[in-house]
C-alpha cells in the first residue's frame, strides 16, 4: 500500500505560529483561556503540543461540498455554532487519526455544551476523493455520526485547500498535506489554527487546548469536564522496562500484562485496528504467526505487537477486533497513553522496531512486510 505522511509547512494563514503553552492541575475546573494560565511555562516547553495561532478575525472562506452520506453541505450553514474544521487525508495512517481523535475528545470535554459545536473534516487526499473514501475513514474511526467528512470534485477541493492555506502534494508516492485544524466562531470568523503534532501522547492535551478555546467562544463558557497538565509527557523507550496491559480478547479469558525492555532482543510491531481501511489487517496479523513459528528454529527475536490505543475509538476496540480473528501466537499489548510509541519513535502505522538485548533500536520499518522478507531483515540486523 502507499504510505502517507502529513506536510508540516506552507500554512499561509498561520505563518507566524505562536507556540505558547499552558496547563493546569488535575483538580482545576475553570474554563476558557484562564483555565490554563497557571502553567504556561510548562506548555511552552512541550515540543509535542501546538497551542494555536491567532488568525486576526478573518472571515472563514465558505465552501460547498458533500459529506460521507453524499449530502451537500456548506460551511455557512453552521453559523451559530463553533466549528472545528480539520483537513485530513481520507486514507491517512499517521497524523490524521490524531487530529480526528483530538477533535472528538475536545467536544466531549465540553459536556452539554457540545451540542453547540460542529465537527467538520475536508478530504486532503487528491487520489481518494470519492464519497466512499470519506465514509470508509469515518467508519473505521467511529466517526460516521459524529462529524461531517466532506469531499467533492478535484477542483472544489483544490479551491478549499487554497482558501485555507493547505499545501497538498504527492511526493514519492506519498500524500503530504498541512495537518491543520481551524476553530471558527459562531459568527463565521476564523479564530485559531492548530497544527497536529506527530506525537501520540499529546492527543488528550491537544483536545484540552482546543476545548478551552471553544469554551471561550461559547456564551455559557462551559467548564471542561477534566483538566490535565500540558507539560511534555516522557516517552517510554526500549532501554527502560515497561509493563503494558495485554489486549483483552473475550474468547481468551482474563488479560494479563506484557513486559518490554532490555534483557532480550525483541521485534515489536505497532498497529491500530483502523488500519483495516487501508490493508487486510486480519491477514497481516495472522500472517505474523508464521514469523513466530520460524523464530525459534531460525534464532530470531520473539515478536510482540502493540496496539496504539491512544488513537483508537476506545480502549476496548482492539480486544473486540481481535475477538473476530483467529488466535494470534504472540502477545498484543495496549499503549493506552501513546508513551511507548513516542519512546520508540513511531511515525506511522504499522511500524516495526527491532530492539537488541541492550535496549537499542537497530532496525525499523514503515509498512507491512511479508514474513519471508521480515525474517531476512531481522536476521541481517540482529
Amino acid at each position: 500500500m502507499t504510505r502517507r505522511r502529513a506536510w508540516l509547512g506552507g500554512l499561509v494563514l498561520a505563518a507566524a505560529l505562536a507556540m505558547a503553552g499552558c496547563s493546569a492541575s488535575a483538580d482545576t475546573q475553570s474554563s476558557g483561556p484562564s483555565a490554563l494560565s497557571s502553567a504556561d511555562a510548562a506548555g511552552m516547553q512541550n515540543p509535542n503540543l501546538d497551542m494555536g495561532s491567532s488568525l486576526g478575525g478573518k472571515q472563514a472562506p465558505d465552501f460547498t461540498l458533500v459529506n460521507q452520506f453524499g449530502q451537500q453541505m456548506s460551511l455557512s450553514q453552521f453559523r451559530g455554532k463553533v466549528v472545528l474544521l480539520g483537513f485530513e487525508d481520507s486514507e491517512c495512517t499517521n497524523v490524521c487519526p490524531l487530529t480526528t481523535r483530538s477533535m472528538v475528545l475536545a467536544k466531549e470535554l465540553l459536556g452539554e455544551a457540545a451540542s453547540s459545536v460542529q465537527l467538520l473534516g475536508v478530504d486532503a487526499n487528491p487520489r481518494a476523493i470519492a464519497v466512499s473514501n470519506v465514509l470508509a475513514y469515518s467508519r473505521v474511526h467511529g466517526m460516521v455520526n459524529q462529524w461531517d467528512f466532506l469531499t467533492g470534485s478535484a477542483a472544489q477541493l483544490k479551491k478549499a485547500w487554497q482558501d485555507y492555506g493547505i499545501a497538498v502534494q504527492i511526493e514519492s508516492g506519498q500524500i503530504d498535506h498541512t495537518p491543520a485544524l481551524y476553530v471558527i466562531d459562531p459568527q463565521g470568523t476564523l479564530r485559531k489554527v492548530y497544527l497536529t503534532q506527530m506525537a501520540y501522547s499529546s492527543v488528550t492535551q491537544a483536545a484540552q487546548v482546543i476545548a478551552a478555546e471553544v469554551s471561550s467562544l461559547l456564551p455559557s463558557h462551559p467548564k471542561l469536564s477534566s483538566i490535565e497538565s500540558l507539560a511534555a509527557v516522557p516517552g517510554q523507550g526500549p532501554a527502560e522496562k515497561t509493563i503494558l496491559p495485554e489486549a483483552p480478547v473475550p474468547s481468551h479469558g482474563a488479560a494479563t500484562t506484557v513486559t518490554l525492555g532490555p534483557g532480550q532482543a525483541r521485534l515489536v510491531v505497532f498497529f491500530a485496528t483502523w488500519l483495516s481501511e487501508t490493508s487486510d489487517l486480519k491477514a497481516e496479523l495472522a500472517g505474523l504467526n508464521g514469523y513466530v513459528k520460524d523464530a525459534a528454529s531460525k534464532h530470531l527475536p520473539a515478536l510482540t505487537a502493540v496496539d496504539e490505543t491512544a488513537s483508537e475509538v476506545s480502549p476496548s476496540a482492539v480486544g473486540s477486533y481481535l475477538g473476530t480473528i483467529a488466535p494470534l501466537d504472540y502477545p498484543v499489548a495496549m499503549d493506552l497513553a501513546g508513551r511507548l510509541a513516542d519512546g520508540y519513535g513511531v511515525q506511522d502505522q504499522p511500524w516495526y522496531a527491532l530492539v537488541n538485548a541492550a535496549g537499542k533500536i537497530v532496525w525499523q520499518h514503515d509498512g507491512w512486510v511479508q514474513v519471508s522478507a521480515l525474517e531476512k531483515a531481522v536476521a541481517a540486523h540482529q
